[in-house]
């Protein structure tokens, strides 16, 4: 009978946050596979765990992932974790899991913090409903590319990304996004916890007279509903230009108001009080 693989979730910074089922898993795994065994050696010293370790990360992922496959096939039952928070999330975890399924292993997942949850609730930034984005590319066209694919985007957009990298990453979204609000958020539930709330322009000055130290988390305001359709409706005719036009195309009264509305994407009542007005004119 095959093994179970454990997804563990671990701390982002304070070790009091671990949840005890992921230290009861850790205690009783067969094999904790990890990003980066020196890290996650310092938890499992910490909490007296002596579970056999072993790496997993994104450069040997392939020949490790055989071996953990291996083993749980074999009945061991296996503990993943990353250097912090979920497995999976922004981690080379997600092509272990898509191997177990295919080998139809059993998956658990003992949920635990995450840093990019932790930043949005206390942003100040809505958190009805938001996009996680994870690390963009280090190269700046292929960076570029994805914040245009994302500019349009009405929820709020939460990024990771390292200090060194910060300031480049903050000009590039401000000129993509525009000048949005922004909470950035660094080294979360640690001893140099920081939340900057401003507006990009502000985070911009801000970090660039203060040196980003630690790992960063990024989330920014969707995109203004209004703003959108003020630039939609840039270069499109009028109400009254398009009732012209659209009337001449043999539409009329309720056919003609809808397509008006659709087109300019207003309310068919607000189209149909102007096509009243102008009814004798068309």
């Amino acid at each position: 009978m095959s093994g179970i693989l454990y997804l563990c979730g671990t701390p982002i910074g304070n070790l009091g946050d671990i949840t005890l089922r992921v230290l009861e898993i850790l205690k009783s795994a067969d094999l904790i596979a990890a990003e980066d065994t020196r890290n996650t050696l310092k938890l499992l010293s910490h909490f007296d765990i002596k579970a056999p370790l072993t790496s997993y990360f994104e450069h040997n992922k392939v020949q490790k992932g055989a071996e953990i496959i291996s083993a749980l096939k074999n009945g061991k039952n296996v503990a993943l974790v990353t250097d912090a928070g979920m497995p999976v999330i922004s981690d080379p975890g997600e092509d272990l899991v898509r191997l177990c399924i295919e080998n139809g292993i059993e998956i658990v997942t003992a949920c635990g913090p995450t840093a990019f949850t932790t930043a949005l609730v206390s942003s100040g930034i809505s958190g009805r409903r938001f996009a996680f984005e994870g690390f963009l590319p280090v190269n700046k066209k292929e960076r570029r590319k994805i914040l245009d694919e994302v500019r349009n985007d009405m929820r709020t957009l939460i990024f990771y990304e390292a200090p060194h990298r910060l300031i480049s990453t903050l000009s590039d979204m401000h000129e993509a996004l525009g000048n949005r609000k922004i909470a950035v958020c660094r080294e979360l539930t640690k001893k140099f916890e920081e939340i900057y709330r401003s507006d990009i322009s502000g985070a911009i000055n801000h970090f660039t007279e203060n040196p980003p130290k630690g790992e960063f988390v990024l989330v920014i305001e969707g995109k203004n509903p209004e703003k959108l359709l003020e630039e939609e409706r840039e270069g499109m005719p009028s109400p009254e230009e398009l009732l012209k036009t659209l009337a001449g195309d043999a539409l009329y009264g309720k056919a003609l108001v809808r397509a008006v509305a659709e087109k300019l994407k207003m309310p068919k009542r607000e189209v149909y009080d102007i096509y009243l007005k102008m009814e004798k004119k068309i």
